[in-house]
């Protein structure tokens, strides 16, 4: 809106067409509003205006007066975009100079979070190897890393602990690392451990331990019945950890503090007692902790620590339980298998048991000794249990060995002694000469000269048979001329007259099926090796030629010959070939036997052991001939323990028991022959091995001086 001067005696407003605005005559181109404001956008001439059309209320113009405002964009926003512009700089600004500081700060806070998640991971791997040192300026992290670091502190010693408790085998010890342990962790002045006997009626002490490792007596005190005033009692009655004031009533526990500290104050202590529970989640026995009270209550996190220890040591405690029982029930299996061989044979009854004790007795000399060869020698317990069964076990093959060739005392005993038929053919012979006799004086015989001829026939046989009678009891040696003489004896005849086909087995009937039967009455010798005498080998009982197990023994012809002739010719004792053969093959059979069962890796030379006890250090031995550098040093001992025991034995049918120098005298000529181990030999008349055993099995007589010094 302006003046216009054009005539001055009449001013007036110019009209908006009139002043040349473009912007002007736009906005008077936009519809009004009849009230109010409308906001106005213009583009004129590539440029932007914005403002405002309000209409105002004036009297005298009924049309209305109208307020337009103007305003080119540009001019209008130029100072908010100047402070925009400012602000884009000073935030960029800002940005730039945060992003070192952020990275910086970021660097400071995730390097500690970086290094607990290795941390994490080798936890996670089971690698406690290092300690958790990680601090931080933030108090979070810093507390995580502390919390992390104890964390893998208690896995580490969990595990440490549940390794070394897993890794004891003997119970006893078991129980008192249990203790130790515990007590360690617990900081606990003393500890005892109980266990319910087999009927679960007594609560008895198993062991007991102060923090100083002063232990109890293997039996403190049996809790025969529940006792509220006993923490192990406690525990077991509401089957949880209970921690309780020590009471006055607890007499084993008190002696068990006086121990330690000199004073059975029980009102000075706290008891912590935790029950143990085996797989079926029975409890199998208590774990109780003494603390003392100026100490202050275990934490809650030791107490679970505690309890976790003792679930451990529980299932520990359990596997060693079920290992001893079944031991327990091996080992009587092994002593019913030793004393049913012994009980087997009346003339061996003894043998398996006497040689594990001499054995055991040489062993143990060995590991005592000081100096010599076997100063540095020593045995570990698994050792020690391998050699207890090898030792009752060395003649286990028996069972398989006839009674009757363990029993032979006599050289024609089968399952009885067949002299008695000898002794009455003889005594046929006899009545044939006295029919003889008889029948020549009815034909008109002298009777004076006919009894002189039929004393001297009897005396003749009477002195035969008590030559055969005696060659039969057997002996050390059998010189040609006896042998001579059995078999002149054996050419005698006598009549047989009835069938001895007749009546038999059906083993008998085999053996003689291939031998014709020869008309009665037939004409026989007195003493005879007949077909069927003689038992052939099956396939089944030969011994291969390439035994697995490496076995040599060289098998006779026969498996069995009963021959009379031959058996009353044997040059040495009362044994065939055959038979000796037999007896020998119990060793065989021992090792078969053993090598069937599927013992443990630390019992896998038992049979190696048990077998080796009649092999000799020169490779003559028996069954795998092996030399002295192949047997072991236990195989070794048992040879010498078997020798003695069979020597010294008092109840052998074939011979007398010998005295100790006259074993000691034999035992020496065999380790010259290099048939038993001589520094063993040493050992075992050195460390007076042979004189204790004697003491204790062995009859007075039996017991005389031996100059050691002579053998050695």
């Amino acid at each position: 809106m302006a003046l216009d001067r054009g005539n001055r005696s009449d001013p007036r407003l110019a009209k908006v067409s009139e002043l040349g605005s473009p912007v002007l005559s736009r906005l008077m181109a936009i519809p009004r509003a009849e009230t109010g404001t409308t906001r106005v956008v213009l583009d004129v001439a590539g440029q932007e205006w914005q403002g405002t059309i309000s209409r105002l209320q004036v009297q005298g113009e009924p049309g209305g007066v109208y307020l337009a405002v103007l305003s080119p964009e540009d001019e209008l926003l130029r100072e908010a975009g100047r402070i925009a512009r400012e602000t884009l700089w000073l935030t960029l600004m800002i940005v730039l100079l945060s992003i070192p500081v952020a990275w910086l700060l970021s660097r400071l806070i995730a390097k500690p979070l970086r290094s607990l998640a290795r941390e994490a991971r080798a936890v996670r791997e089971f690698d406690f190897a290092t300690p958790i040192s990680t601090q931080s300026f933030v108090a979070e992290v810093d507390e995580l890393a502390t919390t992390m670091d104890a964390m893998k502190v208690t896995i580490r010693q969990f595990l440490n602990i549940a390794a070394t408790i897993s890794a004891e085998h003997n119970f006893s010890r078991l129980l008192e690392r249990v203790l130790t342990e515990t007590l360690s962790v617990a900081g606990s002045s003393a500890g005892a451990i109980y266990l319910f006997d087999e009927d679960e009626q007594v609560l008895r002490s198993a062991a007991t331990r102060t923090h100083a490792g002063v232990a109890g007596p293997p039996s403190i005190a049996d809790i025969g019945k529940a006792r509220d005033d006993h923490p192990a009692w406690r525990a077991i009655e509401e089957g949880k950890t209970v921690v309780v004031p020590l009471e006055p009533g607890c007499d084993d526990l008190i002696r068990l503090i006086g121990r330690t500290e000199g004073a059975a104050d029980a009102s000075a202590h706290i008891a912590i007692a935790v029950p143990l529970r085996n797989r079926d989640n029975e409890i199998i026995g208590v774990l109780c902790l003494l603390n003392d009270r100026a100490k202050g209550v275990l934490p809650r996190e030791l107490v679970s620590f505690v309890e976790a220890l003792s679930g451990t040591a529980a299932i520990s405690i359990e596997n060693q339980g079920l290992l001893r029982a079944q031991k327990a029930l091996l080992d009587s299996f092994i002593r019913l298998v030793a004393g049913a061989i012994d009980a087997k044979s009346p003339y061996t009854g003894g043998h398996c048991q006497r040689v594990p004790e001499l054995a055991t007795m040489l062993a143990r000399a060995a590991c005592d000794a000081k100096d010599g060869p076997f100063r540095d020698f020593a045995m570990n317990d698994d050792e020690w249990e391998a050699l207890h069964i090898a030792a009752w076990l060395h003649d286990c093959g028996k069972v398989t060995t006839p009674e009757y060739v363990i029993d032979k005392a006599t050289k024609l005993q089968t399952i009885y002694d067949r002299l008695h038929e000898v002794r009455m053919r003889f005594e046929v012979l006899k009545r044939d000469a006295e029919i003889d006799y008889w029948r020549r004086v009815a034909e008109g015989g002298d009777p004076a000269s006919l009894q002189a001829e039929l004393a001297t026939k009897c005396s003749a046989l009477d002195a035969d048979f008590a030559f055969v009678a005696t060659c039969n009891q057997g002996g050390e040696f059998m010189d040609p001329e006896k042998i001579g003489r059995i078999r002149q004896i054996a050419r005698r005849t006598w009549l047989r007259t009835l069938d001895d086909r007749v009546g038999l087995s059906a083993e008998e009937r085999a053996r003689t099926a291939n031998t014709p039967a020869q008309p009665l009455p037939v004409v026989e010798q007195l003493l005879a090796d007949k077909l069927e005498h003689r038992t052939e080998w099956s396939t089944a009982d030969r011994m291969p030629e390439e035994d697995r197990l490496g076995l040599q023994m060289q098998a006779p012809r026969y498996k069995r010959n009963n021959g009379e002739i031959y058996n009353l010719c044997i040059g040495r004792g009362t044994l065939t070939d055959e038979e000796r053969y037999a007896i020998n093959d119990h060793v065989v059979q021992t090792i078969r036997m053993l090598s069937q069962l599927p013992f443990p890796k630390h019992l896998r030379d038992v049979p190696e052991i048990a077998g080796g006890h009649h092999e000799r250090l020169d490779g003559t031995g028996y069954p795998k001939r092996l030399r002295g550098e192949e047997l072991s040093l236990q195989a070794r001992m048992m040879a010498i323990a078997d020798i003695f025991e069979a020597l010294t034995a008092r109840d052998r049918p074939y011979k007398r028991g010998k005295t100790l120098s006259e074993a000691i005298e034999i035992m020496a000529r065999m380790r010259r022959e290099r048939h038993i181990d001589s520094e063993l030999f040493e050992l075992f008349l050195t460390s007076g091995v042979y004189r204790r055993y004697a003491e204790r099995f062995l009859h007075p007589a039996q017991i005389d001086e031996v100059n050691i010094a002579e053998w050695q």
